[in-house]
């Protein structure tokens, strides 16, 4: 106690062994929202997507994958947009989810900023994305570069995601597709995999506990506090 007299005794919790291995588990498949970053006829990161999606499914997933055409950018348009309330609604659905993006001049596209941009730290009271796990991955014209996965790893902490280790950034795109729109059997491939596995067992080790893993002393102890400004105010 003499060590650490800043804490508050009230609100200072060491790890409840119990509530993290709950043996209470659900049951339903992981449910996985994938959203890309062009609209482009031929869009290497929406065909990534839709390979990563045919491997969730294989591993046990329900996915959905949102389409950012028509999506107007962030304030340029009310919440009630019909796209801007597709795309809050299958945040709200999804326990993890999965963020693919072109790399152009050096970064992510605009297009899939814009869909981080309408996604909204809080909801009714709720926030929507915090918890949920999430996997990054982009595709490159050129030599492999990781600039959008990093910041694509930035958002996602912002966003209280829960962001897994692996990665996939896939260099010279226009190689690795066939015509039918296919991602070719190679090591980039097998990465996509590696993730998808990945991004399964996480999602399923979390989504039980993700209230609890980012349960905050600091926000504990600030709820604590309004909570009794809140109840002894003197009546008016």
């Amino acid at each position: 106690m003499a060590d650490t007299p800043n804490l508050d005794e009230e609100h200072i919790q060491a790890p409840d062994r119990d509530r993290l291995l709950s043996s209470a588990r659900a049951e339903h498949a992981p449910r996985i929202l994938l959203l890309y970053g062009s609209l482009r006829g031929r869009s290497f990161s929406r065909l990534m997507t839709e390979e990563a999606a045919r491997i969730l499914r294989r591993l046990g997933a329900e996915t959905r994958t949102y389409c950012p055409s028509g999506l107007p950018l962030p304030d340029d348009a009310e919440d009630l947009h019909p796209k801007v309330k597709e795309l809050r609604d299958l945040v709200t659905w999804s326990e993890g989810m999965v963020w693919c993006s072109p790399e152009r001049h050096g970064a992510m596209t605009g297009i899939m900023k814009t869909q981080i941009d309408w996604i909204p730290l809080s909801l009714g009271g709720v926030r929507p994305t915090q918890g949920k796990t999430l996997a990054v991955m982009q595709v490159s014209g050129g030599s492999q570069s990781f600039n959008a996965v990093n910041q694509l790893r930035i958002l996602g902490r912002w966003m209280r995601l829960l962001t897994i280790p692996n990665q996939s950034s896939t260099p010279k795109a226009f190689l690795e597709f066939d015509g039918a729109g296919r991602m070719k059997p190679s090591p980039f491939y097998d990465r996509v995999v590696d993730v998808m596995e990945e991004l399964m067992k996480f999602t399923i080790l979390a989504r039980d506990s993700k209230d609890y893993l980012l349960d905050r002393y600091s926000e504990r102890k600030e709820s604590a506090e309004e909570l009794s400004v809140r109840v002894n105010q003197k009546a008016i």
